[in-house]
């Protein structure tokens, strides 16, 4: 699925290493053409099918994004659930939704990263025997 350049695939990896330099939460974004259900149950399968609900400290961060169809999400894992303000996740996803109205893509998804890696930074501080348990790749979806 050729959605992104290299280029902008690494401009979104180093937005996750930078953003998890800081903390011990992780975050992931997935990716696929079309979206045929409820955009929140799609991210939420993707969630539990990229393993993102194993992190120690149940802080995984996930932003989900189907191109064709243009729909997205950024969903928590229970850890961050608990502690971010009740309206954080619908403010990320206005400011990523800022960007995607004027095409940025790329940018949007990056708006998303940020947002997650502070709060994240600021609940979750990265530890010194942090490690990072989830990839920092694009996860490439079929729709399935």
């Amino acid at each position: 699925m050729a959605v992104f350049t290299d280029e902008e695939q690494q401009i979104i990896q180093q937005a996750v290493m930078d953003a998890e330099k800081n903390t011990s939460g992780e975050i992931r974004v997935c990716v696929e053409k079309t979206c045929n259900e409820e955009v929140l149950d799609r991210a939420a399968k993707y969630f539990t099918r990229l393993d993102m609900h194993k992190t120690k400290l149940r802080n995984g961060v996930l932003i989900y994004v189907a191109t064709v169809d243009r729909k997205f999400a950024i969903i928590g894992d229970g850890g961050i659930n608990k502690v971010v303000p009740d309206n954080f996740w619908d403010e990320a996803k206005n400011d990523m939704l800022n960007q995607f109205k004027y095409g940025n893509l790329v940018e949007g998804i990056v708006e998303g990263i940020t947002k997650a890696g502070t709060q994240l930074k600021a609940f979750f501080p990265y530890q010194e025997d942090d490690e990072n348990e989830l990839p920092n790749d694009i996860a490439f979806m079929d729709g399935k």
